[in-house]
């Protein structure tokens, strides 16, 4: 997938099928969009996604810049889905002060040379956030492009939304999340050395910090899958088409804390504490996505370790069967 961070234009002989929004946790609203623009390569149109690098909640100070999906992790979803181009617009006070139509006719058209457009119905942009889809139905025939757009999504009569699924997160209400999002809520990171109190009881553990515009549900135990997240020069063929490395030892069940470890320590930043259930190998320096299926229970402090010790057998035998049920 070719990633466009500035502003340059494409080479003339390159028409795109283009999907504009913000794609925050990329849920299943979304993929009706990206499904779209997919089915165009029969067209010879190459799918492209346009999303704003910072999103306009936090250039203008809404948003706590919590994200459902980092960059990073958005990037590897879409690469993952098919989609050849992404364009990470530079979103500044300057850029977000563009019209609307010039919007359209220059960048979207002049520079993506875009044949079909694909929005949600809301679809909102350009200074003041004037853009719409009257604008855009009134500019397509002028501009040489065909426009679609999407109804919102809903299931059991909740509609689908970012702003909803955030507010499961926040709640750990993870089933729900993945029937939102179509797959588990998920947070990838890069193992690091922790203070080993895992290896010394038995139970090793992967620690990864957590970035800070990473939204996390609330601190505690879930039971988890951990996928290994494959180097981009090595070709993969994941069982669920995300794009891990297909090693014996992954996808592995685990169960995972959220928190700061307090019965170590009341001074430890927060961060991602995984068990991998029947693993063997050195995953210092690798890069985990850890998968949430399920809030087991909230963090807590015990008062010493050989209690936690017992705990953590416990949570790890109720995951077994949790996972045995589920499969």
């Amino acid at each position: 997938m070719q990633i466009i961070t500035g502003m340059e234009a494409l080479p003339e002989h390159m028409e795109c099928a283009v999907a504009i929004g913000k794609f925050d946790g990329i849920h299943i609203g979304h993929q009706k969009l990206l499904s779209d623009i997919l089915e165009q390569k029969g067209r010879q149109l190459i799918p492209c996604v346009f999303t704003f690098d910072p999103p306009p909640e936090v250039l203008f100070g809404k948003s706590d810049g919590k994200e459902l999906t980092t960059r990073d992790e958005k990037r590897k979803i879409f690469g993952d889905m098919g989609v050849e181009l992404l364009v990470e617009f530079p979103l500044t006070l300057e850029t977000a002060g563009t019209e609307a139509e010039v919007f359209v006719r220059e960048i979207l058209c002049n520079r993506l040379h875009c044949r079909y457009l694909a929005a949600g119905k809301d679809v909102s942009f350009g200074r003041g956030g004037l853009g719409n889809e009257a604008l855009l139905r009134t500019l397509a025939p002028e501009c040489g492009f065909e426009l679609k757009t999407i109804d919102k999504v809903s299931i059991l009569g909740q509609e689908v939304s970012s702003t909803y699924i955030r507010q499961l997160v926040k709640e750990g209400r993870m089933e729900e999340c993945t029937q939102y999002l179509g797959r588990p809520y998920s947070f990838t990171g890069e193992i690091i050395h922790g203070n080993h109190i895992g290896t010394a009881m038995g139970f090793p553990t992967a620690n990864m910090p957590v970035p800070s515009n990473k939204l996390m549900p609330p601190r505690g135990v879930y039971f988890t899958k951990i996928y290994e997240v494959a180097g981009e020069d090595l070709l993969t063929q994941p069982e669920s088409g995300a794009g891990y490395l297909g090693r014996d030892n992954f996808p592995a069940r685990g169960i995972s804390n959220v928190g700061i470890k307090p019965t170590i320590s009341s001074d430890n930043p927060e961060g991602v504490e995984t068990c991998l259930f029947d693993f063997t190998g050195d995953l210092y320096g690798q890069r985990l996505e850890v998968f949430f299926e399920h809030f087991h229970r909230p963090e807590q402090r015990f008062d010493c370790v050989k209690d936690l010790k017992e705990q953590v057998a416990k949570d790890m035998h109720t995951c077994a069967v949790f996972h045995d049920e589920n499969k």
